[in-house]
């Protein structure tokens, strides 16, 4: 199973959440997390730790106000999608504009209006040891009057890329030159889950929609999303919340807010998972360079997230019969196509690519890469 998004179950943190869980359920803040609805924007108490933390470690001019929760992101994505692009009361229709293709898989059907998306090709930037990096294309990036809000992953699931600071504060001055939100999915970032291997400064201001979660803590059954942006956008989410789930779940919060409070959050983040992941995917490098050389398989640049993007440049066969081919041999991996949604022109790209989980144990790993080198070759063989 090398194609899955669940992050890995690190012994350290499962050793924490078990002491924590233990410790809130004799003190009776787990209990009370179970029996008790919270407000529609989510627990007051990690609402105000959240906003103080975030508060003192960056400069952010926020307050609980500026926050809310959700039942997931993939929750917040549709509140998000739908509340800025689609059909408008006055008929006009807005779309969602990625900068950067490849994108998340999950947004593809987040929407409540067909065509909802639309994705620019990168520029791509080949590096040394087999390696490239995707680069928004801003000469070439288009915004007009319907496109309703612009949004990027980073660091990006499924290519584990981040866009520079640069890159960043470009995005979010044209957002805010064309009046519409930039919205960024912070789910493995910084400051926490904290899964990025590469310099990446926080980014937040009114203009901006910063989502995050705890799924990537090693908490996915949380299922708790948190968006930070301005108070209306905040008192909107709340609202929707009201009406499609009542209130966000407490369980996750209360979690949390017990970890702000002892000041983990951050540091497991940076001692604990971080490492784990990195370690992890330096890896995973190393094994694929075993049985896959660098004229066969290049890899973007592992900048973050819990996944590598594999490009078989000039491969003979598309990676959807190569994920064919494999599933037949016991191995799971995600092919490209799915992850360009909105793209309105064919690319040849879209069906080199692969997507692979990096988390499951190395001996999986290498058994799956081992197979995966073996159908390439079979591939290029069949065209001699």
């Amino acid at each position: 199973m090398l194609g899955g998004g669940n992050p890995a179950q690190i012994p350290a943190m499962q050793d924490y959440f078990q002491q924590l869980l233990a410790d809130m359920l004799k003190s009776g803040k787990l209990t009370d997390a179970l029996c008790n609805y919270d407000g529609p924007q989510g627990k007051s108490e990690l609402l105000d730790a959240l906003a103080g933390m975030l508060h003192d470690e960056f400069g952010w001019d926020i307050d609980p106000q500026n926050i809310a929760l959700t039942n997931g992101s993939q929750s917040a994505f549709f509140y998000l999608f739908n509340l800025f692009a689609g059909r408008r009361a006055d008929g006009r229709t807005k779309k969602v504009l990625f900068p950067l293709a490849p994108e998340y898989l999950g947004y593809a059907d987040a929407g409540l209006e067909e065509s909802l998306f639309v994705s620019a090709r990168p520029n791509i930037e080949l590096l040394p040891e087999g390696q490239f990096k995707y680069h928004v294309d801003f000469e070439h990036l288009h915004i007009g009057e319907d496109t309703g809000m612009i949004c990027v992953s980073r660091p990006t699931n499924p290519t584990g890329n981040v866009i520079t600071d640069d890159e960043l504060m470009k995005l979010d001055m044209l957002a805010n030159q064309h009046g519409i939100p930039l919205v960024i999915d912070n789910a493995y970032g910084v400051p926490f889950p904290g899964i990025i291997f590469s310099e990446a400064r926080p980014l937040w201001n009114p203009n901006i929609v910063l989502c995050m979660s705890l799924s990537k803590l090693g908490l996915p059954g949380s299922r708790c999303g948190i968006i930070i942006a301005n108070e209306k956008i905040i008192s909107a989410i709340s609202n929707m919340n009201g009406i499609i789930s009542l209130a966000p779940g407490g369980t996750g919060p209360a979690i949390a807010s017990e970890m702000i409070k002892r000041n983990d959050l951050l540091r497991l983040s940076e001692t604990v998972i971080r490492p784990f992941y990195l370690q992890r995917v330096t890896e995973t490098i190393a094994t694929i360079r075993r049985y896959l050389p660098e004229e066969r398989c290049l890899i973007h640049k592992p900048e973050g997230a819990i996944f590598l993007w594999l490009w078989f440049k000039d491969l003979p066969i598309s990676t959807e019969v190569l994920y064919q081919r494999l599933k037949k041999r016991g191995v799971l991996m995600v092919p490209g196509h799915f992850f360009f949604p909105g793209l309105d022109k064919p690319w040849p790209h879209t069906q080199q690519c692969m997507r692979m989980n990096y988390v499951p144990e190395p001996e999986k790993i290498e058994a799956g890469v081992k197979i995966l080198a073996e159908e390439v070759e079979r591939a290029w063989h069949e065209v001699q």
